[in-house]
Parts: structure tokens; C-alpha cells; sequence
């Protein structure tokens, strides 16, 4: 198994995703405001851990889809953090598919340093418990954002989303999206 390959894989599929509705809806999603997303990253995680625990869908998406949603949301929340309110709402194709690549090129190598030091690990956890550790990064990214922001010794708001970008993908790659 390679582990980047099958990342880059799950990162095509996401990415493809996302640029096709950027195309259908441009970048409505400019308007919202962090804890917003954040709001939305954890409405799509406790779909996924109430579908684990009830196996059922009366909606008809999956976990699959819910877990693409948290990739994509967590890739609009890096943007929202670096680019300027002042650069309006409507943000051009061909820079909205740059900056996917650079938030997802930094977080993949984030990942890629974890994976080096936890020897892979993720391989060998459920996938509940990944979804139960973007539940947990959640509530501390609505703390983090509870206190505008501030943080004594813990990582800020920017590490934890790749955090969940990364379980998340590990999670689609565990799914089998990467095949």
C-alpha cells in the first residue's frame, strides 16, 4: 500500500468535486464565517457517527460522501483563514483550484511527517474512531474560536483542520475511495 499515492488518489476525487461545484455555485461559500464551516465539518461528522451507530440512511448519501464534504469543508476553512475578507466573495476559478492544491500539498505533507513518526497507525484503527477524533477536533476548534482565537500551548485553529482533512481522507482511503 502507498500511502501517498492512495492519498492523492482520495485528493483527485475530492478535488474534482469541489471545482465541479465552483463551477455550478462560484464561491458562495466566501460568506461564511469560520465558525460556520466549522459548524458544517461537524454536522457532516455526527451524520457519519449516527449512521455508524444506527446503520441506516433515510437520506440516501453515505458515510463516503459526508467524509468528502469534511475534506472539502476543512480545505474552504484553511482558505478562509489566509485570504483577506476584503477580496470579496467571488474568487476566480483558477485561484480557488491553486489554492485547493497548496492547503491539500501542505496538509498531505503534515501527514506524511505524522505517518513517519506513528508508523502509520490509522491503517489499524476503525474508522469510528477517526470519526470520533474530528468530533473531538471540533470541540476544540469551537473553543479555540470561543476565545477568538487564542490558544496558551495548543496548536491553533489551521493545524486541527488538517488534522481532520487528514482522518478524513484516511477514512475515504479505509472506504475505499483510493481504489
Amino acid at each position: 500500500m502507498d500511502t501517498t499515492a492512495e492519498y492523492n488518489s482520495v485528493i483527485s476525487h475530492c478535488k474534482d468535486l469541489f471545482l465541479k461545484k465552483t463551477k455550478d455555485y462560484g464561491t458562495a461559500w466566501r460568506i461564511m464565517r469560520p465558525a460556520s464551516i466549522t459548524d458544517q465539518i461537524y454536522i457532516k461528522a455526527q451524520r457519519i457517527r449516527t449512521l455508524e451507530v444506527k446503520k441506516v440512511s433515510k437520506v440516501g448519501e453515505g458515510i463516503t460522501e459526508e467524509y468528502i464534504g469534511i475534506v472539502n469543508y476543512c480545505v474552504i476553512a484553511m482558505m478562509q483563514l489566509e485570504i483577506p475578507e476584503e477580496e470579496g466573495e467571488n474568487l476566480a476559478y483558477e485561484t480557488v483550484s491553486k489554492q485547493y492544491s497548496e492547503k491539500v500539498d501542505e496538509t498531505r505533507d503534515l501527514m506524511l511527517a505524522k505517518n513517519h513518526d506513528y508508523g502509520e497507525a490509522w491503517r489499524d484503527m476503525r474508522i469510528s474512531s477517526l470519526t470520533d477524533l474530528i468530533l473531538m477536533k471540533l470541540h476544540r476548534v469551537k473553543q479555540i474560536e470561543d476565545n477568538n482565537g487564542a490558544t496558551l500551548v495548543s496548536e491553533g485553529l489551521k493545524a486541527n483542520y488538517q488534522d481532520m482533512l487528514n482522518y478524513a481522507v484516511f477514512a475515504l482511503i479505509k472506504l475505499g475511495l483510493a481504489q
